[in-house]
This record gives C-alpha cells, sequence and structure tokens, in this order.
C-alpha cells in the first residue's frame, strides 16, 4: 500500500502524552497533505526504533499534528541534523 507519504511522521499529540523526547530541526520543510493543501511546518523530530517481525531499525521521525492516527510511515528518511 502506498499512501504518497514520502517521510515518517509521529503525531504532536502522541508525543506529547507519551513524553517522547525531541529535537529541533536544523532546517525546516513545508508539508502538504495528499490534497495539496499546505500543512504546517516540520519544526521538531524525534528517533524511535521501529521493530517488525525481528528487524530493528532506527528511523528519525518527523514530529506533526496529524489527527487522524499516530503515525504514518514514509518510504525517505530524513537527513540527521548537525
Amino acid at each position: 500500500m502506498n499512501s504518497g507519504c514520502i517521510h515518517t511522521g509521529i503525531d504532536k499529540q502522541l508525543v506529547k502524552e507519551k513524553k517522547i523526547k525531541t529535537e529541533p530541526m536544523d532546517r525546516l520543510f513545508k508539508v502538504f497533505n495528499i490534497d495539496g493543501i499546505k500543512n504546517k511546518e516540520v519544526t521538531w523530530f524525534t528517533s524511535l526504533k521501529l521493530e517488525i517481525n525481528g528487524y530493528k531499525k532506527y528511523i528519525d521521525t518527523t514530529v506533526i499534528d496529524l489527527n487522524s492516527t499516530d503515525i504514518f510511515l514514509g518510504y525517505k528518511q530524513l537527513v540527521k541534523h548537525n
């Protein structure tokens, strides 16, 4: 299934509730919804451990207001900040 999501994003409210540590992005970028409407700019990210069927990987995720779900899995990895 291809949702069209480029970067992995985690819901801002979930980050707050679970007290997940975040870091500021060194470069802001614009976010557009699937319908082309501009969303807010991304200013924070967090690193999460993804584990699926025994495969483990740390990924950087943008922190954004998703409203409808906890996380969107994208196909591109964020460039780590300096």
